[in-house]
C-alpha cells in the first residue's frame, strides 16, 4: 500500500515562509513524478510544483515560480516544498501526489496517489 503524509502547513503572514514534508511509506512510485498541488475553496484543483525522478527536472506554474522550490530526497522517501514570499493567494489546501508515469507534470489528473493535505492560510 502507498501511504503519502504531508506536514509543515501552518497560518503565516504575507512575506513569510513555510517547508512542506511529504512522507511516503509503501509504494511510493519513486520511479515517478511526484508534485505538490493545491485548491483553495471555490477554486479549481492546480499543480503547483512538479520533479521528476531523481530530481532532474523541476515545473512550477508561474504565480509560484521565483518563490517556491521543489526537492526530493528518493533514499529518504521524501518530498518538500519550500515556501517563500508568501502571498494571501497562496491560501489554499497542499497536497503531496505520486504520478503513475514517468512525467506528470502540472496536471493534477496525471497523479493517482495523493495524500491528506496540510493547510497554508496567508494573511495580509
Amino acid at each position: 500500500q502507498v501511504q503519502l503524509m504531508e506536514s509543515g502547513g501552518g497560518s503565516v503572514q504575507a512575506g513569510g515562509s513555510l517547508r512542506l514534508s511529504c512522507a511516503a511509506s509503501g509504494n511510493t512510485y519513486k520511479s515517478f513524478s511526484m508534485a505538490w498541488l493545491r485548491q483553495a475553496p471555490g477554486k479549481e484543483r492546480e499543480g503547483v510544483a512538479a520533479i521528476s525522478p531523481g530530481g532532474r527536472i523541476t515545473s512550477y506554474t508561474d504565480s509560484v515560480k521565483g518563490r517556491f522550490t521543489i526537492s526530493r530526497d528518493d533514499a529518504k522517501n521524501t518530498l518538500y516544498l519550500q515556501m517563500g514570499s508568501l502571498k494571501p493567494e497562496d491560501t489554499a489546501m497542499y497536497y503531496c501526489a505520486a504520478a503513475s508515469s514517468y512525467w506528470g507534470g502540472l496536471d493534477p489528473s496525471r497523479y493517482t496517489c495523493w495524500g491528506q493535505g496540510t493547510q497554508v492560510t496567508v494573511s495580509s
